[in-house]
């Protein structure tokens, strides 16, 4: 996950991992917060929850039942509000309920909404310095934020040696980020 903050320009990579049990109870399925040094605020966890509820609907070949536990971890203790990171995490939820696995190398922001659209975020150039900073080669960003005249993501592609792609959907992004379709 990408998050841009205000004290800098860098941005911060955080990381969402996530287990599941498998186990028959709860039915339905249920996600617990494990602590981790990320605090995530009212807004972060809004967009969690979407983003478990879109990836419980649209993986319907999957027995939902069980505990999703999710632990957030960055190199620094931090808190995060905002919807910017639930597009990957309903990538991340679903990719983890079908089995797929995230290809390395791949990172993305953008909000997530009831129907699977990829949302416009803000701070795009301090997320995409985090991300290159961490090795990331390829960052998705929602659909139409490529040209944006706040920022130049052509001069830091070409900075940073990075493939800035953007996605539309939470479909699109699954494609590039597992190989594989989502439903």
């Amino acid at each position: 996950m990408l998050a841009a903050i205000q004290a800098n320009n860098l941005g911060v990579f955080e990381v969402l991992l996530l287990r599941w049990d498998h186990q028959p109870s709860p039915s339905p399925m249920m996600l617990q917060l494990q602590g981790g040094n990320i605090q995530p605020g009212p807004t972060n966890l809004r967009s969690m929850a979407l983003a478990f509820q879109y990836a419980i609907e649209h993986t319907p070949n999957v027995d939902h039942t069980g505990t999703v536990r999710a632990l957030g971890i960055a190199y620094a203790a931090t808190g995060t509000d905002g919807p910017s990171a639930g597009g990957v995490m309903t990538v991340g939820f679903a990719a983890l309920l079908k089995g797929d696995s995230i290809n390395r190398g791949i990172a993305m922001t953008g909000t997530i909404s009831k129907d699977g659209t990829i949302g416009p975020v803000g701070g795009i150039p301090d997320k995409i310095r985090a991300a290159a900073r961490e090795g990331y080669h390829t960052i998705l960003i929602p659909q139409g934020q490529r040209d944006d005249p706040r920022w130049n993501l052509t001069q830091l592609a070409w900075e940073f040696h990075i493939d800035i792609k953007e996605v539309g959907t939470v479909e699109e992004a699954y494609q590039l980020m597992t190989g594989g379709t989502l439903e």
